[in-house]
């Protein structure tokens, strides 16, 4: 399996863990504010990790690491990620996965297979503005669903996120997000921050895209957690 990326140590991706991070190529997503565009839009133009250097990094920070988070682009496109998980789970790790969720028959066989311990996925807008948001304009949600209610009931922990972009979400975006997951599901907004590699600039198109101040991201958590009582702002002060 190609991995075209990794984070050494982060203490963010991984609630509680300390961790690595493994980025993967290849997205069936255009989300125009992407910060691994260049993995997305042509993943073979980046430099190529040799999984034999990732198990010997890895075996090297048994005991000093928890976990391996795997992120992308996509994971889940990749026949040879249960492959690729079941070398790291022989070395004792904890596995956290990041998906958009349109492959649930990939996230419910490592689920089968115990090769899974977190899932983080996200939710990428309001069911009306998805395939808008997603790059996508005909996308199904059928599979997304699916995902969402494999991971509602399948004991695993996991989050569901969306990072919140000006210039293409809106309060009814939260508030449409917080009546379709309605519960007690872990959830998380998170903050866009621009960078040179997003997927809209790559693909050469004019920067629209920012950042909400805090105040509207306090007002979308607040309008959120009336459905979602569980639901968190990252990286954002909640006060």
């Amino acid at each position: 399996m190609k991995i075209h990326g990794l984070q050494k140590l982060t203490l963010l991706d991984y609630p509680e863990h300390l961790a690595a991070v493994l980025f993967t190529g290849s997205c069936n997503f255009r989300c125009p504010f992407c910060q691994n565009g260049s993995l997305v839009l042509d993943p073979s133009s980046e430099p190529v990790i040799p999984e034999a250097d990732i198990l010997a990094f890895l075996k090297k920070r048994i005991g000093i690491l928890d976990g391996v988070c795997i992120t992308g682009g996509e994971p889940t496109l990749h026949s040879d990620l249960p492959r690729l998980i079941r070398q790291i789970k022989a070395l004792g790790y904890l596995i956290k996965l990041d998906t958009n969720g349109t492959n649930p028959a990939m996230v419910k066989y490592l689920s089968q297979e115990k090769l899974l311990d977190y899932v983080a996925m996200d939710i990428k807008a309001s069911r009306q503005n998805y395939g808008n948001v997603s790059g996508c304009p005909q996308l199904s949600l059928a599979p997304v669903q699916e995902t969402i209610d494999f991971l509602i009931h399948s004991g695993l922990e996991y989050e569901f996120r969306t990072t919140a972009v000006k210039g293409l979400h809106t309060l009814d975006d939260f508030e449409d997000i917080a009546e379709w997951l309605a519960g007690d599901s872990r959830y998380y907004i998170q903050n866009y921050r621009s960078s040179d590699l997003i997927l809209q600039r790559l693909q050469g198109g004019s920067d629209t895209l920012a950042s909400f101040s805090t105040e509207e991201m306090q007002h979308f958590l607040r309008q959120v957690r009336k459905r979602l009582p569980n639901a968190c702002l990252r990286g954002v002060d909640e006060t």
